[in-house]
Order: C-alpha cells, then structure tokens, then sequence
C-alpha cells in the first residue's frame, strides 16, 4: 500500500537507498561455495548473519542449506574473532567431516580487521585441520558490493585455492558459471554434452540445489565440481566465463596462475547470447555444431515469428543482477520488444556500456542505472512518469506490478513466492524459448484479464 505514495517526480538522493536491487556479499560467497562437493561455507562473524544469508537461499531454492558460523560475542566483536574461528574449525572436522571449509567474511569480522591468513594457519599449525582437508577464504564486506561480488570473490579463491597446472595441458575447456540456477547450468552442461566437449564447470550446483528426495539425508549433495576436478582446470586448454560480473576475476587469476587462457561472455540467455556461447565453445574445444543444436535454435526463431504480433513494441521495465540484465535485455530486443527501464544495485562499468550499446539504436528513450543509488523506487518513479506493459524481476516487484496492474515475469534472485526456477532453465535455446513462452503467456493473460467483457476472444 505504501507504494501507491511513490510520485514520479524525482528528487536526487545521494546517501539514501530504497528497496535496494541487491544484497549482501555473503549471500554470494556461501552460494558459490555449496557448488564445490563436500564444501562447507562458514560465516565469519554473528550467528544472526549466517542465519539471514542461509535463509536468503533457503527461502529461494526451497532447499535446506548447511553453512556454520563463527558465532561473534560482544567479546569478539571487540577482541577479534581469531579464538572463535580457529574453535569453529576443530569442530567442524571432528563433527561435520567435510572436504572444505570456505569461509568467508562478514562486516563484522572485516570492520575489527581479522586477518583470515594468519587465522587459517594457526590453525593448521595447531592441528585443526586434518590431513587432506582444506580450509579457504575470501573477504565478503557486506558494506561493499553486492551478492554478485561475493559470488565472484568465492569463485576466485577456489582457483587460487585448488587450480594447479603441470607441464601436460588437456584438451578440456573449462566452464566458470556466473550466478544462475541450477537448472541453467544443467542446460549449459547439456549443450556441452551434445556438442561432445569436454568440460568442467565451477562452482557447478547442479545435484545440490535440485537433489531428489531419496529419503536418505546427506550432508552434502552428489553433486558439486569435484576437488580433483577443481585441481584439473590448471590444465584445460581454456576457460570461458560466463557472466563479467561473476567470472572475469577467476579467470585472470587462472590465467596469471596456470596460464589458461581465456574469453568472458555473457550469460547465454537469448538467441545471440546462446549463439556465442555455442561459436565459443565450438572453436575452443575444436567441435563442429551438431545439428540438434541447430534444430532448437530453427524452433526458438519459429516461436518468435510465429507470435511477433503480440511481442512488438511493449514497454519493459526490468531489474536485478548485471550478468542477466545484459543478456535479458538483448533478447527482449530480439523480440522487438522495448526495455524502456531498466536498475541494477550492482555498480560496475560494464553494465553501462553495455546498455549504451544495446538501446542507442534501437530505445534511445531508455532509462537505465547501477550502483548504490539504483533502487527499485527509482525503477517506480520511472513507471509512474510513463508506464510499462510488463516488469522483469525478482519477488520484490510483486508489489509495483500489482501497484501498477501490470504483468510481471518472476527471474533473478530471490524468487520466494513461486516454486519451479530449479527445474525450468532460461539459458541456451531452449531456456530461451522457456523465456519466450512466459512473456507471452504473461502479456495475453493481461489481456484477457482486463480487455471489455464483449472483446474477450476465444483465440487472440
């Protein structure tokens, strides 16, 4: 209700943040790292912190998700946390037996200025640490960045952590995954398979954010990328990242450290993203296209000609992460649709280049931002200065759409009102056509919904 008092005039703020298109840095951190097998994150700071961060995934995924805590007290939190961390790392392994302990930091630990190496060695000096088992780290302030730099900042220490070359290189590519849903890395995965590549991806939450219900509890899922795996990327011919945002820094990394070269692309949403992403792997890994391949793409193209009437020309609005907005917006404009809107909470160069490359052509009307000041009260002002036909986003936009009677396509993180984002991928072409369908089924429910009684068409 409060928001039918947003105006559309603007006022420009500064230090003032509404309904932020983000979140904190450890969400990322502790998602990243439940795609390495037998790795458990642990949250170095309060216990009320991993307890938001495991519920934010919890929440989405609608799966449980294990993650410790370093449990700061009032004494800590003056003191420093090094007893509790080095404490926490004894009990994990005798309790929990995992293969990793990622952990990662909070506001807390990083404002009292821990240093995670010298931490993490004592440990290991003091026995903490069994044989075989590793314990990384990264820096996570949340007071920083997003969500999407702590994906990125945990993707990173495992390169730094495990990838190691020898002198023989192998005729693998390796597969860096932004931050997208299981069901997306499945389909990416596929298309690999179908092409016969060989590949290893990483962080990889497929069979670990869609395990079946067995019966049986496991502390960690079968799926995962694998130790030996993560150790084996030092020796891919390649690594394509796919998502900047999320990726570039990894595989400079890998690169300076194992000397695999590398290319970042977008994530493949869309036809043109999923093009790349097949030409890509195709030249890497030295594989001609398979014609199955080219048949989804020929049923995607069909989709859209067959209903370009009702895709032409609406009015988006859309928020969310930089690494699905690029590529989203691309297929939206290969729709003939017009992304008029368009906020991220991400800040980061490449977003804004990348739009203005998109819509100077095509939406030279188009509004769009990123960073800290890039909310999704700004997003409604937008709307209330000239409406849209449909919004883009995750959970939060419920309310602006329904504020507006607008159609609106659940994507992004969180989605926490509706179940299915673990099972129905939106990348590569047959993601694409996923996508496609929604929109379409979005847009001729509304009209159905809000047409005269005398209009409504048995067929539209």
């Amino acid at each position: 209700m409060l928001l039918r008092h947003t105006t559309a005039k603007e006022i420009e703020r500064k230090a003032l943040t509404i309904n932020p298109a983000k979140t904190c840095q450890p969400v990322g951190a502790m998602y990243a790292a439940l795609g390495l097998h037998g790795c458990l994150p642990h949250s170095h700071g309060s216990q009320g912190c991993c307890s938001y961060h495991r519920s934010a995934l919890t929440r989405h995924f609608k799966e449980p998700v294990m993650a410790s805590t370093s449990s700061f007290s009032e004494g800590s939190s003056v003191f420093g946390g090094s007893s509790n961390l080095v404490s926490a790392i004894d009990t994990i392994f005798s309790v929990y037996n995992p293969d990793v302990v990622a952990v990662h930091t909070t506001c807390l630990s990083e404002t009292i200025g821990d240093d995670m190496t010298q931490i993490i060695s004592k440990a290991n000096e003091e026995g903490k640490i069994p044989e075989g088992k590793r314990v990384i780290y990264c820096n996570t302030p949340s007071y920083v960045g997003t969500h999407v730099t702590g994906y990125a900042n945990q993707v990173t220490s495992f390169v730094k952590s495990f990838s190691t070359a020898t002198p023989k290189k192998k005729n693998v590519v390796n597969l860096v995954a932004g931050w997208m849903e299981p069901s997306d890395m499945r389909e990416i995965k596929r298309i690999a398979s179908v092409m016969e590549a060989r590949t290893i991806m990483f962080p990889d939450m497929t069979g670990v954010f869609d395990a079946p219900l067995t019966g049986t509890f496991k502390m960690y899922p079968d799926g995962g990328t694998t130790i030996p795996d993560m150790i084996a990327t030092g020796d891919s011919k390649f690594t394509i990242g796919l998502g900047p945002y999320c990726t570039e820094d990894a595989c400079v990394k890998l690169e300076n450290k194992c000397k695999v070269k590398f290319e970042v692309l977008e994530i493949p949403i869309g036809l043109k993203a999923t093009d790349r992403y097949i030409t890509a792997l195709s030249r890497h890994a030295n594989l001609p296209v398979p014609d199955a391949l080219t048949e989804e793409r020929g049923k995607l193209i069909d989709l859209i000609a067959d209903n370009s009437k009702y895709f032409w020309g609406k009015r988006v609005a859309l928020f969310g992460d930089p690494d699905t907005l690029i590529p989203l917006t691309e297929f939206l404009l290969t729709l003939d649709m017009k992304p008029v809107y368009i906020v991220t909470g991400t800040p980061g160069k490449h977003f804004d280049e990348a739009m203005k490359d998109l819509l100077k052509d095509k939406v030279p009307e188009a509004k769009f931002k990123s960073g800290e000041c890039a909310d999704t009260f700004q997003l409604h002002q937008w709307i209330k200065q000239e409406g849209v036909d449909m919004l883009i986003g995750n959970t939060y936009g419920k309310y602006i759409a329904r504020d507006e009677d607008i159609p609106f396509i659940r994507l992004g993180f969180p989605v926490v009102d509706r179940a299915g984002n673990n099972f129905f991928p939106t990348t590569g072409y047959v993601g694409a056509t996923n996508l496609a369908i929604k929109i379409l089924t979005a847009i001729l429910d509304h009209i159905d919904r809000t047409c005269p009684e005398e209009k409504v068409e048995f067929q539209m």
